[in-house]
């Protein structure tokens, strides 16, 4: 998954005009990495996956219950820090 992308929809203003696009697209990286990476028990087991399973779940749960209200500072924080923690389990080979 693209973190760079998921990373976009965090820091979108609300007033952007994407702003509609760039939440499909990161609602349609979500989807695709559940699916494509769920069952691959050498991947699911690792802390990278875990985490980012973590993350996702969580954006795409806001997303889905309040589509029009703004990520709130303390989602947005802490999913930017569960992405920097899977980035850095990335490095690791984790």
């Amino acid at each position: 998954i693209a973190l760079q992308e998921l990373r976009q929809a965090l820091e979108l203003p609300e007033d952007s005009p994407d702003k509609t696009a760039i939440r499909e697209k990161a609602t349609l990286l979500m989807n695709d990495y559940a699916s494509r990476y769920r069952r691959d028990r050498a991947v699911s087991t690792l802390n990278s996956f875990t985490t980012m399973r973590t993350a996702v779940n969580s954006l795409a749960g806001y997303y889905s219950s309040y589509p029009n209200r703004p990520l709130p500072k303390k989602v947005k924080d802490r999913l930017e820090q569960e992405f920097s923690q899977v980035e850095r389990s990335l490095k690791r080979g984790a």
